[in-house]
């Protein structure tokens, strides 16, 4: 059997054994979407990367990406964690890029990336496709008892919640502070009826009480139909969060930059960067951006 080279890699975190763990198999050529289930199910991460020639030479790769229970079209920290790991490998053989491009099922994803050691680095990306409201949110009771809140604890300001999705679709339930996100406990009997889109129950909670001085955001995210009961870091969450951002925050013209912080309450703290650009009122472009560090390497037998 073929030997393919991983890395495994912490992102949306600056240091070791913070942010959210991330597998990337370097050499994917010959595997089909089986394989790469029993490998993502293998390393048991939230998601697993394998990297395939791009079908246009001017991209840097194609990338598919997998939960360790299904295939993803998008997600942010595979994205953020490939684009660096790319970039060090490039630049250790002497070609460094400001730019690479990834190719994914979503489409296609250009990444601006500096390299900051040789282990660790930064990655921003544009997002393929901006957020669009879907549906309407389940009633907030329902909400409530599939987070085990109480129905008090959601809301905030203009915020309720609400189903956005920029390429993957998540139900986004506002709460009240830091002390109800603490104490979520999911009923699972309740989550396919509370959560939308069908066939994409994530939820991602969210307040406005952070933990650290200069964030915005503080969140968790929650997917136990993908083998994910909770995800330290999720780009792609954050992606249809700017939905709710211009729908609820209503930020003026010009450009914005907002952190959303994630996983503290699992121990993995992350800081997810959103960049918002804005005219007329209208959202025309954002990004997803983030640090990441080499964490080991290895080859599949």
């Amino acid at each position: 059997m073929m030997q393919r080279r991983f890395v495994t890699l912490d992102v949306f975190a600056a240091r070791p054994h913070a942010g959210n763990p991330l597998a990337v198999v370097l050499d994917s050529e010959g595997l089909d979407a089986a394989a790469m289930q029993a490998i993502a199910r293998e390393f048991n991460l939230s998601e697993t990367v394998f990297v395939l020639p791009p079908t246009d030479p001017a991209h840097r790769a194609a990338i598919r990406i997998f939960t360790p229970e299904r295939e993803l079209p998008f997600a942010g920290h595979p994205t953020v964690g490939t684009a660096v790991l790319l970039a060090l490998r490039d630049a250790a053989e002497g070609r460094s890029a400001e730019l690479l491009v990834l190719e994914e099922e979503v489409g296609v994803v250009p990444c601006a990336v500096r390299r900051n050691t040789a282990r660790a680095g930064h990655a921003t990306f544009t997002l393929p496709r901006l957020p669009n409201e879907v549906e309407p949110a389940a009633s907030w009771p329902l909400l409530a008892g599939a987070l085990g809140l109480d129905r008090r604890d959601i809301g905030f300001d203009r915020h309720v919640p609400s189903v956005f999705s920029a390429g993957l679709g998540f139900t986004l339930v506002p709460v009240a502070s830091r002390k109800a996100l603490a104490g979520i406990r999911l009923d699972t009997s309740l989550w396919s009826q509370a959560m939308r889109p069908a066939g994409q129950e994530n939820a991602f909670v969210y307040c406005r009480e952070t933990v650290e001085a200069g964030h915005h955001f503080h969140a968790r995210m929650f997917a136990p139909g993908m083998g994910v009961v909770e995800d330290p870091a999720t780009g792609s969450a954050v992606a249809a969060f700017a939905g709710a951002v211009m729908r609820f925050e209503k930020p003026g013209d010009g450009e914005h930059r907002l952190v959303i912080e994630q996983g503290y309450e699992i121990g993995r703290p992350s800081q997810i960067e959103l960049g918002l650009r804005i005219a007329d009122g209208v959202l025309v472009s954002a990004t997803i951006g983030g640090a990441a560090v080499m964490m080991s390497e290895g080859q599949l037998l």
